[in-house]
């Protein structure tokens, strides 16, 4: 390991390399694709025209290169809000303004099946990090027009989805409602599943929370799309799919391109409907 010496308020190594990510500027681009697994970083990446390497430390893997012309990148979070929260803002640091989690997830409705996609609106923030970012009545909110480019991206591609609120948590046993080691439970996690589906929370997973509130405070757009593995209604479990949130996530990279283009081209700041019909 390399000595550095940098202020502790907010330390970076030579030539602006952040301290999680290992980047720097000129390696990451404004669009960002977030999935928690460092290993879904190949696979996201397998699917663009052009990706090189660009970092691979702790749980960040970071690939950057060009899918239809469209300039992109790719970092792990890791798993919670914790290690998310780091990847974003040092991602924001070096230019990002546009992130799209992509992940698996536990549905919380019957009509959701595996292998469905889960399109986040905004997300309920008990990921255990935000609250240190806003008063907890700050709303997680995704991006309308990341928003509406996942669903563009799912009909062109002929998928099932759905679009919703998701509860976001900080523990994947405990805080969704499972036994712990040895059974361990206590009285509020039973009915934490069936308090949320009456509510119409459609899923559980970790980190779209943290990356909604903190998007919505630093003035940046996200979006989340999960692939269904499990459905806690039906206590079914089918790990596959991942390849149909992947596909939604890249393809609407490239919606969201055009859509950008044309709103620069219009001299517009907020993306609508018809300035792209």
């Amino acid at each position: 390991m390399t000595d550095w010496t940098s202020a502790a308020t907010r330390p970076e190594m030579a030539a602006g390399l952040q301290y999680h990510i290992r980047c720097k500027r000129g390696d990451v681009e404004r669009y960002v694709l977030l999935p928690g697994d460092p290993d879904r970083v190949d696979l996201i990446a397998a699917e663009w025209d052009e990706a090189r390497r660009i970092a691979n430390y702790r749980e960040h893997r970071t690939f950057s290169g060009r899918l239809g012309g469209v300039a992109l990148t790719c970092c792990s979070t890791g798993a919670g809000g914790g290690s998310t929260s780091s990847a974003v803002d040092e991602l924001a640091v070096l230019g990002a303004d546009t992130f799209i989690r992509v992940g698996t997830t536990a549905a919380l409705q019957p009509e959701i099946e595996c292998g469905d996609i889960v399109i986040s609106t905004g997300a309920m923030r008990h990921d255990g990090t935000s609250q240190y970012y806003v008063d907890p009545a700050y709303p997680a909110v995704a991006h309308y027009a990341v928003t509406a480019a996942l669903v563009e991206a799912a009909e062109r591609l002929g998928l099932r989805y759905h679009v919703g609120v998701s509860c976001s948590t900080a523990s994947f046993y405990c805080g969704q409602g499972r036994p712990g080691f040895n059974g361990y439970e206590q009285a509020f996690f039973r009915d934490k599943v069936d308090d949320l589906r009456r509510a119409g929370v459609l899923n559980f997973e970790m980190e779209a929370a943290t990356i909604f509130t903190m998007a919505g405070l630093y003035k940046l757009r996200a979006g989340a799309v999960c692939t269904a593995i499990a459905n806690r209604i039906t206590d079914r479990f089918v790990y596959g799919g991942i390849e149909h949130a992947v596909r939604t996530a890249n393809l609407a990279v490239r919606i969201l391109a055009e859509w950008d283009g044309r709103m620069a081209h219009a001299g517009k700041r907020h993306w609508y409907p018809s300035l792209t019909a």
